[in-house]
């Protein structure tokens, strides 16, 4: 099952044409039933039956949350919402233009962050 969204987050990501930076290696791997970007080894996106979800600053997910350009993210039906993140509407998937600059901001937090 989560095959589908390998190759989904793959292709997604390869065709943003994210700007290369020497010091990023940007990877998709297998997560759950989906797929999770990595950037130098930290998860910053994930595609699963959830939604495309990304790991953002509190102000941007609030922002998201609250523009309806989100929702909060729960990877299963029970399990607690993933504070960190936030789950992209459709629309806001379906833009390059509204979603290459998240998935930047998402890259740049999650390679600051020391956790």
């Amino acid at each position: 099952m989560a095959e589908p969204y390998f190759q989904l987050l793959s292709e997604q990501i390869a065709s943003l044409d994210l700007p290369a930076a020497d010091h990023v290696l940007l990877e998709s791997r297998h997560f759950f039933s989906g797929a999770a970007l990595y950037a130098n080894g930290k998860i910053c996106a994930s595609l699963t039956p959830a939604g495309f979800g990304l790991k953002l600053p509190p102000e941007v997910r609030d922002r998201l949350l609250r523009e309806g350009g989100g929702k909060e993210l729960r990877y299963f039906e029970k399990a607690p919402v993933k504070k960190d993140y936030v789950a992209l509407s459709e629309s806001t998937v379906k833009d390059p233009d509204a979603l290459r600059p998240l998935l930047e901001l998402s890259i740049a937090y999650v390679l600051q962050r020391t956790d």
